[in-house]
């Protein structure tokens, strides 16, 4: 095959996901100049474990904001033009996309928990839901694909998206399982995965996010685009769209909390969004810092090895990172030990980055009560960025990604 543009420079050893921003700004440099009419032809393919080099792989470090949209956003956009690198530009806001709109359904999210604690009910009780779960997740249901992508993700931490969109579809259609198992499982396992993208995204395989229009993977469609790898036998041939009783009103956007520049405070860092430059700038008067892991509280079932490792180490090269403008970062286990720590310090205020719908929020939350009984107030600091998009992710993607070349704009890049 006969290329008009080079592909990108991203090796077999950079495809493994090391835990540090040094990795994710070589990974970032290495891929720009792909980010036009390369990843537009080739993004869809997917050439299996350790060979996906049409692709980023820049979806680990963005979850955890080592590196930020708008880093990625000014890296292409200083490469190529914005129709150039249309499709990337729209990839990275997709992810904005989904953020935003859940931060205005809540309940999606309440919902999803709740499914999935009744659901955990039932695998406990009924032993043939059990084992056809279980030959789900470890790659054992005979169709060739969807057992290689179960594998691939389980060893590796990461699938490319197009995989994705068909195992989802295959697990609900054809498998019949539950999506909010299919969801769960991608969230126990995958590097990047979000509350967000990844709740919202099988909902909208299963016909849920966009009301009556499902996502069918269709056996064709993944030969051609695995390569000639698979040719998967059995599958579904409709996918009619699920249905849910429960409706999901809209919240108001997030807006900026109120806040004490000068006041003492203490930063508390979870390990949700590690872009603390602008947090360190607006408060000069920080006594001391803490963090929280709060990955545990994502799923009933134990999320995979591979992800608490790469998480733990990514946010301990962070804290390394920070140290010196921080002092020593100390860990703490529970909402109780960050009040104590607020108490011996002095400290006035809590100020901690904004963190969206998920397991870091709900702490938050139960922060803001704990430390309101000693008049301490809590800061959660959404960035500028956030504050920019997420108020227009009301409806569909579409409508929102009207607003991408005024965002481009409002970060000083040419539209």
């Amino acid at each position: 095959m006969l290329y008009l543009v080079a592909r990108p420079k991203i090796t077999g050893i950079m495809m493994e996901f090391y835990p540090s921003r040094t990795t994710a700004l070589e990974r970032l440099a290495a891929f720009v100049p792909s980010a036009g009419a390369y990843y537009t032809k080739m993004r869809n393919f997917d050439h299996g474990s350790g060979s996906h080099s049409d692709v980023s792989h820049l979806s680990p470090y963005i979850r955890r904001r080592i590196l930020t949209e708008e880093d990625v956003i000014r890296a292409t956009l200083g490469r190529h033009s914005i129709q150039a690198s249309e499709k990337f530009i729209q990839e990275v806001f997709w992810r904005t996309y989904w953020k935003g709109w859940l931060e205005m359904r809540p309940s999606v999210w309440t919902t999803y928990q709740n499914d999935l604690g009744q659901l955990s009910n039932q695998l406990a009780t009924q032993s043939g839901f059990r084992q056809r779960w279980e030959e789900a997740c470890l790659g054992r249901t005979g169709i060739d694909c969807f057992d290689a992508w179960a594998i691939e993700l389980a060893q590796t931490g990461y699938l490319h998206n197009h995989a994705r969109m068909w195992f989802a579809s295959i697990w609900i259609f054809t498998l019949r399982l539950p999506w909010q198992l299919g969801a769960d499982f991608f969230l126990r396992h995958l590097l990047d995965g979000d509350p967000a993208p990844n709740t919202l995204s099988w909902r909208w395989v299963a016909g849920l996010q966009t009301v009556g229009k499902t996502y069918l993977a269709r056996a064709s469609n993944i030969t051609k685009y695995t390569d000639g790898r698979f040719f998967p036998k059995g599958l579904a041939k409709v996918a009619i769209p699920l249905t849910e009783e429960v409706s999901h009103s809209k919240l108001l956007p997030v807006s900026e909390t109120r806040h004490d520049q000068a006041a003492h405070s203490l930063l508390v860092l979870h390990d949700e969004d590690s872009h603390l430059g602008p947090i360190t700038n607006e408060f000069k008067t920080t006594l001391g810092a803490v963090r929280i892991s709060t990955g545990a509280h994502i799923s009933p079932f134990a999320t995979s090895e591979k992800v608490v490792q790469f998480v733990d180490d990514l946010m301990q090269e962070q804290d390394g990172r920070w140290s010196e403008r921080l002092g020593s970062i100390k860990p703490v286990m529970t909402v109780d030990d960050i009040v104590k720590e607020a108490l011996k310090l002095g400290a006035k205020q809590i100020v901690s980055p904004y963190a969206a719908v998920g397991p870091a929020q709900a702490m938050l939350q139960n922060l803001q009560e704990a430390a309101a009984s000693y008049d301490i107030s809590i800061v959660r600091y959404l960035n500028a960025y956030d504050l920019m998009c997420w108020p227009h992710a009301t409806h569909g993607f579409f409508r929102f990604k009207e607003h991408i070349p005024k965002f481009v704009q409002a970060l000083g890049l040419k539209a």
